[in-house]
């Protein structure tokens, strides 16, 4: 168990930045996050969903386009979305109303805590894309990846389940595949050249098209739990 000590040295896996918040989103937020949201404590995905079905974690889902596309091209998956960033969750709530979905679920949390709440073995995949890269290195002990969050996300897979984060800043791609790639519970996919293929399913988003234009790459990582 962790020391208190060690617990307020814990890394975060935000920095709250609320920005602006329309009338829409904010009512969304009243209205729906009571039947979209995880329940308090110890989670049963199953009574939380209604059924049995596998499921998949995005954490920091931004303005939930990733989340809202796969929930919608796979109903026979459960799909939870980690977000503090109130504007996005409230977006994500009315569209995931007006398209009918049923298989989604979200925590407006740390996701160090979400992880916390869900049983060893619960997520047949976790995403994790574009985190904030902390490119300053007096800010690198504010990264997401590290460990031992890294432990955590392998312990809440299921054997075999599997691991896909992408960033567009190199420094953190291979500070993310070091990290990775020492993580006991942890295989990478790609060994060899370490970094994976851009998945068909990930979509490009707004922010991602910002990145390409101004001469960004991308870097993929895929891992499965041992």
């Amino acid at each position: 168990m962790d020391t208190p000590e060690a617990q307020r040295r814990t890394v975060r896996s935000f920095v709250r930045r609320e920005g602006r918040i329309t009338p829409a989103q904010r009512q969304a937020l009243e209205r729906l996050l009571p039947r979209y949201a995880l329940p308090q404590g110890l989670i049963d995905l199953d009574a939380a969903f209604g059924r049995r079905a596998p499921r998949h974690l995005e954490i920091g889902f931004g303005m939930g386009d990733q989340l809202l596309a796969l929930a919608e091209a796979h109903p026979e998956i459960d799909f939870i979305g980690v977000e503090v960033y109130r504007p996005g969750v409230g977006r994500l709530l009315a569209r995931a109303e007006a398209a009918g979905l049923g298989n989604l679920r979200v925590a407006c949390e740390d996701a160090v805590e979400c992880l916390a709440r869900l049983p060893e073995g619960a997520l047949e995949a976790i995403y994790i894309l574009f985190p904030d890269p902390w490119p300053k290195k007096r800010h690198h002990k504010r990264r997401l990846i590290q460990r031992p969050f890294t432990d955590r996300l392998a312990r809440a897979l299921t054997p075999g389940g599997r691991l896909h984060l992408a960033t567009d800043w190199e420094d953190y791609a291979q500070w993310m595949r070091e990290v990775l790639d020492e993580t006991p519970g942890l295989v990478n996919l790609h060994p060899e050249p370490g970094f994976a293929p851009r998945p068909a399913w990930r979509i490009l988003t707004k922010f991602e098209r910002r990145g390409l234009r101004r001469g960004h790459g991308v870097w993929d990582l895929a891992y499965r739990r041992r």
